[in-house]
């Protein structure tokens, strides 16, 4: 038994990796030294900084007194999802492992992080505030304009330049690569960073599946009905708060598994996906007509 939890504490990096490498939106994680946990179980504490602006200066009076504020606001985490799986030990054992071993990270890769992505590009697209547009893109041409748009919005908006991420569609990335260089270089150079999302997972809104009602018993997740297809999003890293706060996998081995001889593998995520109220003005979303 010991050796089973060893193995297991051993392997549980690798499945972070296995989400690092799967996942679109890791980049926006925020940093976990700014953020305290609440006094309930499903909240986070942010801070959150206001201060004054310039006053005019007297050569005999000096300076104006000026506040700033430093205020922590508590947000509650709005994403709880698990699942537990069971594999009988004997058809474990008659795939050589493959059929446990493999669970594990197929689950992550290919359940996990796809649900993460579309829940939170979702949740920035819902923001109120938002930028927003909608336009079909069909050629390299009205790519860059819509792109164009979308970085004079956030210019005029004074939206810092650093750490502008360009989230779009393998498709519409492609248009642009398949352009004359210097066409798309100078747009693209306005982002930090460029993140290409598969569409399945880049919606306005979706319908998480419950797993327990009829027709939801697979799980997972679609597009909602009023949901659109998205093009691409422009995220400000600042303008949003992304925090996992408990990620969970867990394994119960067939000796200690009192209901069954059989492997179990458990998983949860709870974790937060907002947009800051005051800096909306960093996220612009870009759908399909």
């Amino acid at each position: 038994m010991a050796n089973s939890i060893a193995l297991f504490e051993q392997y549980v990096p690798l499945l972070d990796e296995v989400y690092k490498e799967a996942s679109r939106t890791d980049v926006l994680d925020g940093n976990p030294e700014l953020i305290r946990v609440g006094a309930n179980a499903n909240e986070l504490i942010i801070p959150k900084m206001t201060m004054d602006g310039l006053a005019d200066y007297s050569r005999n009076g000096g300076y104006v007194s000026g506040d700033v504020t430093l205020t922590n606001e508590t947000v509650v985490c709005n994403f709880d999802r698990g699942r537990m799986f069971t594999v009988d030990s004997m058809d474990d054992a008659e795939t050589a492992g493959v059929a446990f071993g493999m669970l594990a990270g197929e689950f992550i890769r290919t359940k996990v992080a796809p649900e993460l992505d579309a829940f939170r590009f979702a949740t920035y697209a819902g923001a109120e505030g938002v930028g927003f547009a909608s336009e079909t893109l069909t050629d390299g041409e009205s790519v860059v304009s819509a792109l164009r748009a979308a970085t004079n919005a956030m210019d005029e908006a004074e939206v810092p330049m650093e750490d502008r991420i360009l989230f779009i569609t393998p498709t519409l990335h492609g248009l642009l690569q398949d352009m004359e260089l210097v066409k798309s270089r100078e747009v693209l150079s306005r982002f930090s960073q460029v993140v290409a999302v598969p569409q399945t997972r880049f919606y306005t809104a979706i319908q998480q599946n419950d797993g327990t009602s009829s027709g939801e018993t697979v799980g997972g997740y679609t597009k909602a009905a009023d949901g659109k297809e998205i093009n691409f999003m422009v995220i400000h890293r600042a303008a949003v708060i992304q925090f996992p706060k408990h990620i969970s996998p867990k394994v119960v081995s067939p000796e200690m598994n009192p209901d069954a001889d059989a492997w179990k593998f458990g998983y949860r995520q709870v974790s937060i996906a907002q947009v800051y109220e005051n800096k909306t003005a960093g996220v612009y979303v870009h759908c399909k007509e």
